[in-house]
């Protein structure tokens, strides 16, 4: 099976950390036989010493050649990308986006977005990047819609994330489009990290670290994912806690950037498409498992926010898997 290769491009000032979360997602990726599912390389304008934002450098192999061999380029942010317009716009790296092939994902971490903006690949799309350069983003680049409110957007070929933590979000979400919820699930659970918050999460939470000697939501929802086969409602959420309604739904909204109803209502999706993808399950019996209460109403869910129908996303997940390039 050819692996799908992945080429992150890097500059002067790279973000260490951002760099560091995709080679640890995707280089966890492995089938059932334990077989990588992806090259991932790093490469630079030019090859050799790279500085990060950090005491460091890192040594790169790779020059902007490896950009035209990938299946998958992402694009890593620096410290500077959003104050220093020449860079973005550096001719030298205006020449090695255009070695990157037709057809192939594209992908920005956090400022990084500035550099695909600059040269004309997020025309008419919907993007993000981190919120505090959200209106300098607006301001350079009107051609581009930029959403200050999510943590990742997906417009079909390319997608954009927040920026550090968000990157971990974005790559599960590659993986699992790649290769289905199982196996990022899987990613997740090696990389110490819940399974993947949805695209449209808030960037910006309010309180994203309980205080001290302030209660969360956490039981509430290790709960809620231990009865998804049930009718959970309001009531049941804030008795975990033992708090009132009103309550358990303001620190939902601290916590996740969510309603406790949304949050809830992904993890039954969630769980739909693990069993779509690993059982042989029909759709009712998996409604049920799911507590989505009938057939129809996991149907009518699936149209309208993954835009697919159960038997639709099941056949092409098993396509997906019958191809072995997976690219």
């Amino acid at each position: 099976m050819e692996r799908h290769r992945i080429a992150i491009l890097v500059r002067d000032g790279v973000l260490a950390m951002e760099l560091g979360i995709v080679h640890r997602v995707f280089g966890e990726a492995r089938d059932e036989q334990g077989r990588a599912l992806y090259d991932v390389l790093t490469c630079a304008l030019r090859a050799g010493s790279v500085r990060t934002d950090g005491d460091f450098t890192v040594e790169v192999e790779h020059g902007p050649e490896s950009l035209a061999e990938a299946s998958t380029v992402i694009v890593a942010a620096t410290d500077h990308d959003a104050a220093d317009t020449a860079a973005v716009e550096d001719s030298g790296l205006a020449d090695a986006l255009r070695r990157i092939r037709p057809g192939t994902r594209l992908a920005s971490i956090c400022t990084a977005a500035f550099v695909l903006a600059a040269a004309g690949l997020l025309d008419g799309r919907r993007v993000t990047t981190h919120w505090a350069q959200v209106e300098a983003f607006r301001e350079r680049y009107p051609a581009v819609s930029v959403r200050s409110d999510v943590l990742y957007t997906d417009d079909g070929e390319v997608l954009t994330s927040a920026g550090v933590a968000s990157v971990t979000d974005m790559c599960l979400h590659m993986v699992q489009a790649d290769h289905g919820i199982a196996v990022g699930t899987a990613v997740a659970r090696r990389v110490v990290t819940p399974p993947h918050r949805g695209a449209d999460e808030a960037q910006f939470i309010q309180r994203p670290v309980a205080e001290p000697g302030i209660a969360g939501t956490a039981r509430a929802r290790r709960w809620a994912l231990e009865h998804l086969d049930t009718v959970i409602t309001l009531r049941d959420l804030a008795e975990r806690e033992e708090v009132s309604t009103r309550t358990l739904t303001r620190r939902f909204r601290e916590e996740t950037g969510t309603s406790p109803t949304q949050w809830l209502l992904a993890r039954r999706l969630d769980r739909a498409r693990e069993l779509l993808e690993t059982t042989d399950l029909g759709v009712d019996a998996i409604a049920s498992r799911c507590g989505f209460g009938s057939a129809a109403a996991m149907r009518l869910h699936m149209r309208t926010i993954l835009r697919v129908s159960p038997s639709t996303y099941r056949q092409a997940f098993q396509l997906l898997q019958s191809d072995g390039t997976h690219t």
